[in-house]
């Protein structure tokens, strides 16, 4: 079993935690699953500004989710922490099984 975690660690998993709960941040972590994508693109699949899909990305970028690199005009953003994945199958997975769970109550009744 691992160590007792320092308050810092504790602040830094939070942060992690934030950055995840918005939905729009994880809707373009879902959109970069299968590769890179410019900022236009992105804009355009999330169906929002600009200037709102850059300011997701920049904190998904600070956070060290994503990178980002310039083309020409263009900027393409790409996933460069994939473990990232694997945070939000697990969360799926257990949503899920609470679901069905809640399901399988009201089917009985």
């Amino acid at each position: 079993m691992k160590e007792q975690l320092s308050p810092k660690a504790l602040e830094l998993i939070a942060e992690r935690f934030r950055i995840l709960s918005e939905p729009v941040r994880l809707r373009i972590l879902h959109l970069l699953k299968d590769g890179e994508l410019s900022v236009n693109t992105l804009t355009l699949l999330l169906g929002t500004s600009q200037p709102n899909a850059s300011k997701h990305l920049k904190i998904l970028q600070d956070a060290g989710i994503v990178g980002r690199e310039q083309r020409g005009n263009s900027v393409y953003y790409s996933i460069i922490d994939s473990s990232i994945f694997e945070l939000c199958e697990l969360v799926c997975g257990s949503l899920e099984t609470r679901f069905r769970e809640k399901a399988e109550i009201f089917a009985s009744i």
